[in-house]
Order: structure tokens, then sequence, then C-alpha cells
């Protein structure tokens, strides 16, 4: 369903990406999807595929400039080798000016882990974003200028995240509340990473994550409800 493209950043920078569309829309809403830290791999580009079978045209950018890893200790390395705040006002400012130039009328922003506190900083640095739903990931608060935010976000958290502790989503709905954002939190009874289908059992990549099916169907439908009220 998907296809590799270029795009360019607002600095003139070339950027991959991974682009999956819907078969009949070429003017479909748009939504930039940011990738977990293990980079962009199989489990994120069949997230694409699928906001696509929902309608969206939907563009996975390239963060790690083709690295992708199944090792934590290397994920860290790769995460923390980035920058953040390049990442969201180039690559992310980047992939939502291209949509938006190739036939989206409009632009929303979603990711999961790192993704998600990208997808937070986006929010204050892409004021071209339309709306943004956040899976359970939160940059440090300090970086959230909440006063910049003009998109409406969506936020699915897990109470029992261990990376992400819901004390701190505690603190980011407080910050976003005083800024007038307009916000809507859900939490989940379940571990980091409750979407990724591929972490169940054995196959899990650390014992701190664990998909959970139901919190992963209600998050998805509250998501599509959601974009769909602001991006159609």
């Amino acid at each position: 369903m998907g296809r590799n493209v270029s795009f360019n950043r607002p600095d003139g920078q070339s950027l991959q990406g991974y682009l999956a569309e819907p078969k009949s829309a070429p003017n479909a809403p748009a939504l930039v999807v940011i990738q977990e830290w293990w980079g962009l791999n199989d489990q994120i580009r069949g997230v694409a595929d699928r906001f696509a079978e929902a309608g969206y045209r939907a563009l996975v950018p390239d963060l790690y400039r083709g690295k992708s890893t199944v090792e934590a200790e290397e994920a860290n390395h790769l995460m923390t080798d980035l920058n953040f705040g390049d990442a969201a006002g180039q690559d992310v400012r980047g992939a939502v000016a291209y949509l938006k130039g190739s036939g989206s009328a409009r632009c929303g922003v979603t990711g999961f882990c790192m993704g998600g506190a990208l997808t937070t900083l986006s929010a204050v640095h892409v004021p071209e974003m339309d709306a943004g739903v956040i899976f359970y990931g939160y940059p440090p608060l300090e970086y959230v200028d909440a006063a910049k935010i003009k998109a409406p976000l969506m936020g699915h958290w897990a109470t029992r995240d261990v990376p992400f502790p819901i004390a701190g989503v505690d603190a980011l709905e407080a910050k976003l509340r005083a800024a007038g954002v307009a916000f809507e939190f859900h939490r989940y009874d379940a571990m980091h990473a409750f979407f990724n289908e591929t972490q169940v059992g054995e196959k899990r990549l650390l014992p701190i994550i664990e998909y959970e099916p139901s919190a992963a169907a209600l998050a998805w439908t509250r998501t599509l409800a959601f974009f769909g009220r602001h991006l159609r």
C-alpha cells in the first residue's frame, strides 16, 4: 500500500519517509505518524497502512535516517542522539508541509512512545498542524510552551507506564489546562506500548511493555473519531 518518498524540511534539507495513501482519495486529509524509539520499522509502517485504510494519507518521516533496531540499548542510543527540537520543528514540520502541499487541506500529527513526546513538541513548534493524538509519551515539561499550542489534542496514557509515569501526565494536563489548550486525555489500565501489537508475551522487547488489545482497540476508535472531527 505504501511507498517511500522524499520531502524537504523548512531548512531545505531532504528527508525520506514512508507514505501510505487511500486508493481513491488523492485529496484526503493527512497525518504525520511518528515512530517509537525503535525506528521506522514494519510495525509503524503497518500503523500508517491502517490510517490509509481509514481514509488518511499517512506519512512516517524517517527520523533516524535509515536506522532501526530491536535492541533497547541501541534504541536508547538512537533516541538520545536525536535532537528533539529539530525533529519536531524541521522533520515533522516538513512532513506536514509536504502533505498539505500535495493535496491535503488539513493535517494531523500522531506518535507513539518517543513519537508521542514528539507529537507534544510538534503542537508547540508546528503551527500548521491541525490536530494531534499523543500515545504514551511526553517530553520534559519545561520544553512544552503550552501558550503556543493552537491545535486540539488527544492523549492516550497507560496508568502502569514505567518510562512515562502517569504523574507526568497529570502535570502536563495541568499545564495545558492553564494555557487554555483544547484537549482530552484518556487513561488505560495498561503498560507502556499497549498499542503495539508486536509486543506480546515472549516476543516483547522489554519487560515493561505489553500489548493490551482492548485498550488498543478503544484508543484506535477514539483516535479515528477525534481526527474525523478535526480533519474532515
